[in-house]
């Protein structure tokens, strides 16, 4: 089987039960239907995108990390966590939102497939590197998202109207706990994507570390989530200030990693 046809398949079952999710959503019964029979059906399709990511990821014998590639990686592993983050919080409402996204990002790298061989990667520290840094990505993916909707929220609640996708979303505490918590498990995988960058630079790439945009973009994302878990700490920040931090720290760590490669592989075609 062709993996353009693996990826139609995955299309679909994504969109499928992204309509039987929204469906529920509509009767309040979103959760109940997550975490039922059709709800566990999202491992075929999650299987089935693993499987497509493992080929284009380790294709010719390197490792392609283009863009498509990327983005397809970081929505695979954002609906994997809210998959099984979904038995112990109600986020049948959130893994409606994402679902749609999925379903897209299967397709991505055969509709966009682009070579970005990286060598060394039979390496320890190119490994852990890689496996960090997009963990971080899909961390702080989820963690946008959530504060995206927790300013929805407020804002609707103060306007007293609440659109029923709103409606179906967890309380927005629980929403504010999930929030720091991937925040602050991204930060430290973060942490250790920069670190092992800057001292295994020669090992993972093969040249001395530079600092250049990426590094920059890098390391003020970084600064700006600190910050923010230190003000949430100390302060009490929630709300709309870290609504508004969440998402500057995010914006940078997009330029760093996905505006340069954007910049090379569609505007350069390197």
């Amino acid at each position: 089987m062709s993996n353009v046809l693996i990826a139609i398949i995955a299309f679909i079952a994504y969109g499928v039960l992204a309509s039987h999710l929204w469906r529920a959503q509509q009767q309040g019964q979103e959760n109940q239907s997550s975490r039922g029979a059709i709800g566990h059906l999202v491992i075929l399709p999650l299987i089935l995108h693993g499987y497509l990511l493992m080929q284009n990821l380790f294709a010719n014998g390197g490792f392609n990390l283009s863009m498509s590639n990327a983005l397809s990686l970081i929505i695979w592993l954002t609906l994997l966590v809210y998959s099984v983050a979904r038995f112990f919080y109600p986020l049948g409402g959130l893994q409606a939102l994402v679902l749609p996204l999925a379903a897209v990002a299967v397709l991505l790298p055969e509709i966009f497939p682009s070579a970005h061989q990286l060598e060394n990667t039979g390496l320890l520290a190119f490994k852990a590197h890689i496996a960090a840094g997009m963990l971080a990505y899909s961390l702080f993916t989820i963690a946008m998202l959530h504060a995206v909707l927790i300013s929805q929220v407020e804002k609707r609640l103060h306007q007293a109207s609440l659109p029923r996708i709103l409606q179906s979303l967890p309380p927005l505490l629980t929403m504010e706990t999930l929030l720091f918590r991937m925040i602050a498990l991204g930060f430290g995988l973060l942490t250790l994507t920069l670190l092992s960058g800057f001292v295994f630079s020669e090992e993972i790439f093969g040249k001395a570390w530079q600092f250049n945009h990426k590094a920059l973009f890098g390391f003020i994302s970084w600064g700006v989530f600190a910050v923010l878990l230190w003000g949430h700490h100390f302060y009490g920040w929630r709300g709309r200030t870290a609504v508004r931090w969440t998402v500057s720290g995010f914006v940078f760590l997009l330029l760093a990693y996905l505006g340069s490669k954007f910049v090379l592989e569609v505007l350069l075609h390197r």
